[in-house]
């Protein structure tokens, strides 16, 4: 069977179009966090209310990765992608629709339930991550790889920073319900783009048009691609489950990662509740002192990693952590709570890039295994930390945004003794 006609596409338009999906699903992260002010006062929320509704778009999202990764290596990555960002469509035009009904007077909290589900649908685009970062592999050459995958996660993950200084501006200027149909138009428009721009690689599409494994693989080398799917991948991510070594990575990346997505959806009510920041600064400080920041730093903090080993930069990187949390529990002026925010940025963002530099060293067996449960459960942090957040404003009031932070010095000390851990029973002869 001839190919000409079938396959098409070029590695940098499936780096482009896996970026820019991943780009547009994940800015559901913070589909509450900008305007939790609005929610908390309309609907009368507790702290763990509030924690749990900012990170709903975690809960689905996270755990997402585990399956769609796995299904990717068997269909390619358009089909999943359009899946997840078909849910997440369906989130945001749920939540579209009870505002249009029901806010602001109406917008009470026997809606929660509802509220709450939709906006976890919403984060359905978050499951992208691990869609995207296996069309990127399959579609460049071995050393290409570190380039194209840090081009893609480092723009797509950028996402929810740039939308936390947009939407505090847009409510401002347009109010809660017009912000979130502009945002669902976002996101009809921008799936509709992703539809029309990707292509599976080489190898998923000649499978695709009737080629056995074999012949598939075999035209697809002589079309350059190099890398391809091995074998079962739900077997890889059972054998992964099975070893102690894929649990301590979970549980550190459940520090880094999942913290990063906690502190996305909970800095901007710590900024505006307890230091009185207008909504549109909260976002702008959000972004740019944390999620951003966090974001790049993992770029620097992989190169660290080579060069002094990652045991040693997850270690340095979770007493950073712990820094950080110190000085936000201890503080209540905005400039140090600033200072405080740059350090658990720096030190999440290094450890993030740690986690993944030590995966396929710790766990050689079943990486790509080991790589879903690692980003699935770990990202799942983003949805458990907002509510532990959330109760120490329950029980100490708005001075509970400060003393909360003692989550992240117990989640830096455990993340650092696992890293010491590993370092410990390295063979360093």
């Amino acid at each position: 069977m001839s190919d000409e006609g079938v396959v098409g596409g070029s590695p940098r338009r499936g780096l482009v179009a896996a970026t820019f999906g991943f780009f547009i699903g994940f800015a559901g992260v913070v589909v509450y966090a900008p305007a939790a002010d609005q929610f908390e006062q309309a609907m009368g929320l507790s702290g763990i209310l509030l924690g749990l509704l900012v990170g709903a778009p975690n809960l689905i999202g996270s755990l997402m990765r585990i399956p769609f990764g796995a299904w990717t290596d068997d269909v390619g990555a358009k089909k999943p992608f359009l899946i997840l960002l078909g849910l997440s469509i369906f989130g945001m035009a749920g939540l579209s629709v009870i505002l249009l009904l029901f806010y602001p007077d109406g917008l009470t909290l026997r809606l929660y339930p509802l509220i709450f589900l939709f906006g976890a649908l919403s984060g359905c685009g978050i499951g992208a991550f691990s869609v995207g970062n296996a069309q990127t592999s399959y579609w460049y050459p071995a050393d290409k790889q570190g380039t194209a995958l840090a081009a893609y996660a480092g723009l797509g993950n950028s996402s929810p920073g740039i939308f936390m200084i947009l939407i505090p501006v847009a409510l401002a200027a347009i109010g809660l319900t017009t912000t979130y149909l502009v945002w669902l138009a976002f996101l009809i428009v921008g799936t509709i783009i992703y539809a029309v721009i990707a292509v599976n690689p080489y190898y998923f599409q000649l499978r695709e048009h009737g080629m056995c494994t074999e012949q598939a693989r075999q035209r697809a080398e002589e079309l350059g691609q190099e890398l391809f799917p091995s074998g079962d991948t739900f077997a890889s991510i059972k054998e992964a489950a099975s070893l102690p070594r894929s649990w301590a990575l979970v549980a550190m990346y459940f520090t880094s990662f999942g913290g990063f997505l906690a502190l996305t959806v909970w800095l901007p009510s710590y900024w505006t509740s307890l230091h009185d920041l207008d909504t549109r600064v909260a976002g702008v400080l959000t972004a740019v002192g944390f999620i951003l920041l966090a974001t790049f730093i993992r770029i620097p903090g992989g190169a660290l990693s080579d060069r002094i080993g990652g045991e040693e930069t997850a270690i340095l990187s979770f007493a950073v952590v712990g820094a950080g949390a110190i000085v936000m529990m201890l503080t209540r002026d905005v400039y140090l709570a600033g200072v405080g925010v740059v350090l658990l940025a720096t030190g999440i963002g290094v450890a993030n890039a740690a986690v993944f530099q030590l995966l396929p060293h710790y766990v050689p067996e079943a990486v790509g295994g080991a790589s879903g449960l690692v980003g699935g459960l770990g990202a799942f942090g983003g949805f458990v930390v907002p509510p532990l957040l959330g109760l120490f404003v329950d029980i100490y009031g708005v001075s509970g945004y400060a003393t909360g932070f003692v989550v992240y010095l117990g989640l830096g000390v455990i993340g650092g003794a696992l890293a010491g851990t590993l370092y410990r029973r390295v063979d360093r002869g």
